[in-house]
C-alpha cells in the first residue's frame, strides 16, 4: 500500500453551475489557450468563421464553435501548438439593418441622424454585443487564444482590406463598372449574385399585345413582370424561328404608349419558353442588357423603376402608374390592359424569384454604377486546389458544389450603398475635364491634374474583408511572426450555406496573397432548425441562446448533445417545448461520470498502486476485461477523431463510460472495493486507470466536468487535464481473449436478467441456473466471475448440469451455450399461465380482426399503399408475439 494521500470528496450530485466559471478561470490563470509563436511543435490552427455583431450568438452558432473546441482541444492534447483565432464581423447589411430598426422604433430614420452620427450609433450597439458574443462563447467552453481576438473593423484590418482592395486595382482585377445588378429596395444597397438568394414562386404568364405600327396587327410577348415593359428597347426571337422571321425589322408600340421600338433577332432567346418572341429591357434585366450589348444597335438604357421600386416619373410611363410601387402598378396596368384589350391571356408559371438574403425583399435588377472584382483569374488557382488534394471537404459532396460554382464564377459586385462597414478607398475627380478616379490606400489632397477630390460614398461588401479573414487577423500584409508560423491553417469549420460567401473566396483569397491555400480541410456542420425546419437565425427570431442552455443543463450537456447528434453536415431539429428531452442524454452522462467518479475517489484508501507493479496473476477476468476495452476506445476514438467523424467519437467514449466502465467493472468490482471480498488494490488500481482513460477521452467533448474530475485525482495529478497528453494505445494491456472471456459472462448475465423480466419474478427473489456448454473457455470464464454472474444475475446456484424435467424458460447464448431458468418456485405458475392466455386471446382477436380486413379486397385495392402496408405489418407483429407467447406457455408446460 502507498502513502495516503489527499482527494478531495466530490458532492452527491453533480452541479455544472458550481464548478464551470472557476474551472475556465483556471485555464485563462494557465494560459492554457495561447498559442506560443516561438515553440518548436508542429502548428494547428483554426480560425473562427466570426459571428456576426447584430445580437448574441443562436445555437447553430452553439454547434459550430463546439466542434471547432473539440478539434482544437484534441489537437492540443496531441502536443500540437494549437491556436484557435477568436473574433467577430462588422456584418454591414445586417448590423446596419438592426439599428435601423431600433431607430425606426423611435420614429427615426439614419438621414435623420446623418452619417457620422449613424455610424456612431452602430459602434455603441457593437461595443455592447461585441462582449456579450465573445462572453457566450467562454460559457459555452471555447478555448480560443483570447490574446489575439480580432475585429474585421480594426484599424490594422482595415489596412490589410485597403491594400487588397488597392492591390487588385492596379492588377486589373477590380473596376468600376455600368452594369444591372441586384438591388434591394428595402436595405437600399447592391447586392451580390451570391447573396442574392432564389426562391421558387407560383406566379403568372402574362400574354401582352403589343401593336404593330404598320397597323397590321400585333405581336405577342409572354413576361412575368408587365411593368418593366415601359423599359422595352426592342423585342427580338430566335433568328431559326420561322413564325416570327417576316417581323423581323419591323415595329411595335410599347402598350398604352407612343414609344416605337424594334423587332430585331437574337440566339440568346429561348424558343420554348413563352411565345418565342422576348421583350428586351436592358435597365431592369440582366440577360436583357446582355442582348442590347449584342445586338448592332444604338439602343437606349431607360430606367422606369427606382431604387424605391416605385415606377418612375418619367414620360415613357403612363401618368397614372407613375410615384406607384411596382406591384401596385402592376394591379393598375392589368386592369387597364383588359380594358384595352391588349392582355391575350394569363397562366400560371412556377419560376425563380430573387430576394435579399437578409431581409427577404423581392430584389430589383437596377442599372448601376458598381466595383466589381474580376473573378475567374483567382478563380482557377483555388479549383486547381481542389482537384490536385490539397483542399479537401467533409462531406465530400461538398467539393463538387464548390467545383461547379468556381467553374461557372462570374463577377463579384464588391460595392454597397449604406454606410456601416469599410469605405471604398477612391476618390473622384471634380475638375470638368478630367473625371478621374483616383484609387490609394492614404487619402489623397488632390486629384493630379489639381482638381478637388470627393471620396465614393459606398462601402464594401462585408464578404470583401471577411474572405481575408485566415491572413489579416494574422497581421498581413505586415511580415509578422504570427503569420510565419501559422499560416497557412488547417482546419475551417462552417455551414454549407456560404460556400460561395466565404469559403472559396477565403481560398482565392489566401493563394493570390500568399500564394498558399488558408486551410486543408473545410468541414461543414449540418444547421440547426426549429421545430418548423427552419435554420435557427436571428432575423427570424427564432434562435435559441446557449447560455439558456447552459444555465439550465450546464455547458458540457449542451457540448455532448450537440456533437453526439451532430453528424457532419447532418441538420440538428430542435424544439424549444421539449428541451428537456433534447438535453437529458448530455446531462444524464455527466451525471453517470460523477457518480463513477464519486464512488472511485470514495473507494480510495492511498494512491493505488501502478498497474506494472501488481503480479499478473493477481488481476481477474473483469479487470482485464475493462483495461483491454480501454484500448479499443482509446483506438476507435482516436480514429474517428482523425476522419472528422466527431459525432461516433463521442458515442464511442460513451458507450466505453456507461455501457461498460459504469454498468459492468463498477458493479463487479465493488464487493473488491467496499473490502467484502479480496483483490482491493487491484481494484482501485484498475479502476484508476480506466477513469482517468476516460476523462482523457472525454475531455474534448465535457471538458469543464472532466477537468474537475481530474483536479480531484490524487495530488501528483499537478497538470491541468486539458494539457495533458492524449492517450495512446497500450499494446501490453490489449487482451482479446479476456474481451471475449468476459462477453460471455455479459451474455448470461444478460439472459438471466432478461428471463426474470419477461416471466415477473420478483427483483429481490433468487433463483436457480443451469448451463450446458461444450466449451473449456466458457466453463473457464464462469468460474472466473461465479460471484458476478451470482450478484448480478440474483441467483442462489449456476449448475453445470443438464436440468431434469423441472418447468422453466430456455435461452442461447451467442457462442451456442444453453441457459436453463427453473422457475417453479419463483413464479406462480397457474396464474402465469392464465396472464398469457388471456394475452394470446387478445391478440387472437386482433389477428383474425386484420386478417380479414386484407382478405377484402376493397380495402386491399382502394386504401392508400402505405395503409395497407401498415396492417401488414400489424398482422406479422401480432402473429410473432402470440407466437412468443405460445412458446413461454409450453415452456411453463400450460
Amino acid at each position: 500500500m502507498t502513502e495516503p494521500t489527499t482527494t478531495r470528496e466530490l458532492a452527491p450530485q453533480y452541479d455544472p453551475s458550481a464548478i464551470e466559471p472557476s474551472v475556465y478561470q483556471r485555464w485563462l490563470d494557465a494560459g492554457v489557450f495561447a498559442a506560443d509563436r516561438s515553440s518548436d511543435k508542429e502548428p494547428y490552427v483554426i480560425v473562427i468563421p466570426p459571428p456576426n455583431v447584430t445580437a448574441v450568438l443562436h445555437m447553430g452558432q452553439g454547434l459550430n464553435n463546439t466542434l471547432q473546441d473539440v478539434m482544437i482541444r484534441f489537437e492540443r492534447m496531441r502536443g500540437r501548438e494549437a491556436l484557435w483565432l477568436p473574433g467577430t464581423d462588422h456584418a454591414g447589411i445586417a448590423t446596419q439593418n438592426v439599428v435601423e430598426r431600433q431607430l425606426k422604433e423611435e420614429g427615426k430614420t439614419r438621414q435623420d441622424l446623418g452619417r457620422e452620427a449613424f455610424v456612431e450609433l452602430v459602434w455603441d450597439h457593437v461595443n455592447r454585443t461585441g462582449g456579450t458574443i465573445l462572453d457566450q462563447l467562454k460559457a459555452i467552453g471555447a478555448s480560443c487564444d483570447w490574446s489575439r481576438t480580432r475585429f474585421t473593423l480594426d484599424e490594422d484590418y482595415s489596412a490589410a482590406v485597403k491594400r487588397v482592395f488597392v492591390q487588385l486595382h492596379e492588377d486589373g482585377l477590380v473596376y468600376r463598372g455600368h452594369r444591372v445588378i441586384h438591388w434591394c429596395p428595402r436595405c437600399l444597397t447592391s447586392l451580390s449574385d451570391e447573396e442574392a438568394e432564389h426562391h421558387d414562386r407560383d406566379g403568372r404568364l402574362w400574354h401582352i399585345r403589343y401593336p404593330l405600327t404598320d397597323g397590321s396587327g400585333y405581336v405577342i410577348v409572354a413576361t412575368t413582370r408587365p411593368e418593366t415593359m415601359f423599359g422595352d428597347v426592342c423585342l427580338v426571337h430566335h433568328p431559326d424561328d420561322e413564325k416570327h422571321r417576316a417581323l423581323t425589322g419591323k415595329t411595335v408600340r410599347i402598350p398604352l404608349t407612343e414609344v416605337e421600338i424594334p423587332i430585331d433577332v437574337s440566339r440568346a432567346v429561348e424558343r420554348g419558353f413563352g411565345t418565342g418572341m422576348l421583350k428586351v429591357t436592358p435597365a431592369h434585366d440582366a440577360n436583357d442588357f446582355d442582348i442590347a450589348n449584342d445586338l448592332d444597335r444604338d439602343l437606349e438604357r431607360p430606367v422606369v423603376i427606382d431604387e424605391h421600386a416605385v415606377m418612375v416619373d418619367t414620360d415613357r410611363v403612363p401618368v397614372e402608374l407613375r410615384g406607384l410601387d411596382r406591384d401596385v402598378a402592376r394591379k393598375k396596368l392589368l386592369e387597364r390592359l383588359k380594358a384595352e384589350d391588349l392582355l391575350e391571356k394569363e397562366e400560371t408559371h412556377k419560376h425563380a424569384v430573387r430576394q435579399c438574403y437578409r431581409c427577404d425583399t423581392v430584389l430589383e435588377p437596377r442599372l448601376s454604377h458598381q466595383w466589381f472584382v474580376r473573378m475567374k483569374p483567382l478563380a482557377k488557382p483555388a479549383l486547381q486546389a481542389y482537384h490536385d488534394g490539397k483542399l479537401r471537404f467533409v462531406p465530400e459532396r461538398w467539393g463538387k458544389v464548390y467545383e461547379h460554382w468556381l467553374s461557372e464564377i462570374r463577377d463579384w459586385n464588391i460595392s454597397r450603398q449604406i454606410w456601416w462597414g469599410h469605405r471604398i478607398p477612391a476618390w473622384y475627380c471634380q475638375a470638368e475635364d478630367c473625371g478621374k478616379i483616383v484609387v490609394s490606400e492614404d487619402v489623397p489632397d488632390q486629384c493630379e491634374c489639381g482638381g478637388a477630390l470627393v471620396p465614393d460614398e459606398d462601402v464594401l461588401d462585408t464578404w470583401f474583408s471577411s474572405w481575408l479573414w485566415p491572413f489579416a487577423t494574422l497581421g498581413w500584409p505586415k511580415d509578422t511572426e504570427d503569420l510565419r508560423r501559422f499560416y497557412p491553417g488547417h482546419t475551417l469549420v462552417t455551414g454549407a450555406e456560404i460556400i460561395f460567401f466565404w469559403v472559396a473566396r477565403m481560398v482565392m483569397g489566401g493563394y493570390y496573397f500568399l500564394g498558399d491555400r488558408p486551410f486543408d480541410t473545410v468541414y461543414l456542420n449540418g444547421i440547426v432548425r426549429d421545430e418548423l425546419h427552419r435554420k435557427m437565425s436571428k432575423s427570424l427570431q427564432n434562435g435559441i441562446d446557449p447560455l439558456e442552455i447552459v444555465e439550465r443543463y450546464g455547458a458540457d450537456a449542451l457540448r455532448y448533445t450537440m456533437v453526439a447528434g451532430a453528424a457532419a453536415g447532418t441538420d440538428i431539429i430542435m424544439d424549444r417545448e421539449h428541451l428537456d428531452t433534447t438535453f437529458a442524454a448530455g446531462r444524464n452522462f455527466g451525471n453517470k461520470l460523477w457518480n463513477v467518479a464519486r464512488l472511485t475517489l470514495a473507494n480510495l484508501d492511498g494512491t493505488p498502486p501502478a498497474l506494472d507493479a501488481i503480479d499478473d496473476d493477481q488481476f481477474e477476468l473483469a479487470d482485464r476485461w475493462i483495461l483491454s476495452r480501454l484500448q479499443d476506445a482509446t483506438k476507435t476514438v482516436t480514429e474517428h477523431l482523425d476522419a472528422f467523424r466527431l459525432n461516433e467519437a463521442a458515442g464511442a467514449v460513451y458507450h466505453f463510460l456507461w455501457d461498460e466502465l459504469a454498468d459492468w467493472y463498477v458493479e463487479q468490482a465493488k464487493p473488491r472495493l467496499h473490502g467484502k471480498a479480496p483483490g482491493g488494490d487491484v481494484a482501485r488500481a484498475t479502476l484508476m486507470v480506466a477513469l482517468e482513460g476516460t476523462l482523457r477521452l472525454l475531455h474534448p467533448f465535457m471538458p469543464f466536468i472532466s477537468e474537475e474530475l481530474w483536479s480531484c485525482l490524487p495530488a501528483e495529478r499537478e497538470t491541468l487535464l486539458a494539457t495533458t497528453d492524449w492517450p495512446v494505445v497500450n499494446e501490453g494491456l490489449v487482451d482479446v481473449e479476456s474481451e471475449q472471456r468476459f462477453e460471455l459472462v455479459k451474455s448470461l448475465v444478460s439472459a438471466i436478467r432478461t428471463i426474470r423480466a419477461e416471466y415477473g419474478v420478483k427483483p429481490g427473489k433468487e433463483i436457480g441456473a443451469s448451463v450446458e456448454t461444450a466449451s473449456d473457455t466458457t466453463r473457464q470464464a464462469f468460474d472466473a466471475e461465479l460471484g458476478t454472474i451470482k450478484r448480478l444475475g440474483k441467483i442462489d446456484n449456476l449448475s453445470f448440469e443438464s436440468p431434469d424435467d423441472a418447468v422453466g424458460a430456455h435461452a442461447v447464448l451467442p457462442d451456442g451455450t444453453a441457459v436453463f431458468i427453473p422457475l417453479g418456485d419463483a413464479i406462480d405458475i397457474p396464474a402465469e399461465c392464465d396472464r398469457l392466455g388471456s394475452e394470446m386471446e387478445r391478440l387472437d382477436k386482433q389477428i383474425r380482426a386484420v386478417t380479414a380486413k386484407l382478405a377484402n379486397e376493397k380495402f386491399t385495392t382502394r386504401a392508400p399503399v402505405d395503409v395497407v402496408e401498415r396492417e401488414r405489418q400489424k398482422e406479422q407483429a401480432w402473429r410473432e408475439q402470440h407466437d412468443t407467447l405460445a412458446a413461454k406457455r409450453r415452456s411453463l408446460g400450460c
